[in-house]
């Protein structure tokens, strides 16, 4: 299967996807830092999505669409940020093969639609709490693999630096194993 990653850096779904034998590739204006360079489109992902592929999962910036941060939305609103997020957001809806987009509670859910689906960590082997909604084209919801305790939001109270954004946005290993074993192996 010929698969793009849209707006992945960590390579947490293209490596898993790799091992299993597709060619997927991770796609993002910035570097990865998942160690597979080779496997990594660095562009506008817009740009990539025509190439024929058998599925796009997309992880797009919530930064500006995210409730957590609400207190914001008129000032993003004002300068134009919102829309941009929400413009780029929908590109991936036009997408003609099956396809995933994963953001945290937001706007999206009123602007687009109702999420297919909102999973949390601790279905999938985290005891944490991130509500992650899920819209999908052509594909089933996620199974919870491995429900544990726990249920405490580690990521919201990670203290400030550089890579908060960046660890904060990342997917959970076990998300990442249930995309790979339930979508795209599937489809094999």
């Amino acid at each position: 299967m010929k698969l793009l990653v849209a707006c992945e850096r960590s390579q947490k779904v293209t490596k898993l996807a790799r091992g299993q034998g597709h060619e997927a590739y991770s796609c993002d204006i910035l570097s990865e830092y998942g160690g597979y360079p080779e496997w990594h489109i660095q562009d506008d992902v817009l740009k990539n999505l025509n190439r024929n592929w058998d599925m796009v999962l997309a992880f797009p910036p919530c930064t500006h669409l995210a409730v957590s941060g609400a207190r914001w939305f008129k000032e993003k609103q004002k300068d134009g940020r919102q829309q941009q997020a929400i413009d780029f957001f929908m590109e991936f809806t036009k997408i003609k093969c099956p396809w995933a987009i994963e953001n945290p509670i937001g706007i999206m859910s009123t602007y687009y639609q109702k999420p297919d689906q909102i999973i949390q960590p601790w279905q999938f082997g985290h005891g944490e709490t991130k509500a992650t909604c899920l819209w999908l084209n052509n594909l089933p919801l996620l199974k919870p693999t491995n429900i544990v305790s726990g249920r405490k939001s580690i990521v919201h109270y990670m203290s400030p630096s550089p890579e908060r954004a960046t660890k904060r946005s990342e997917t959970y290993s076990g998300i990442a194993a249930a995309i790979v074993d339930q979508w795209i192996e599937r489809k094999v």
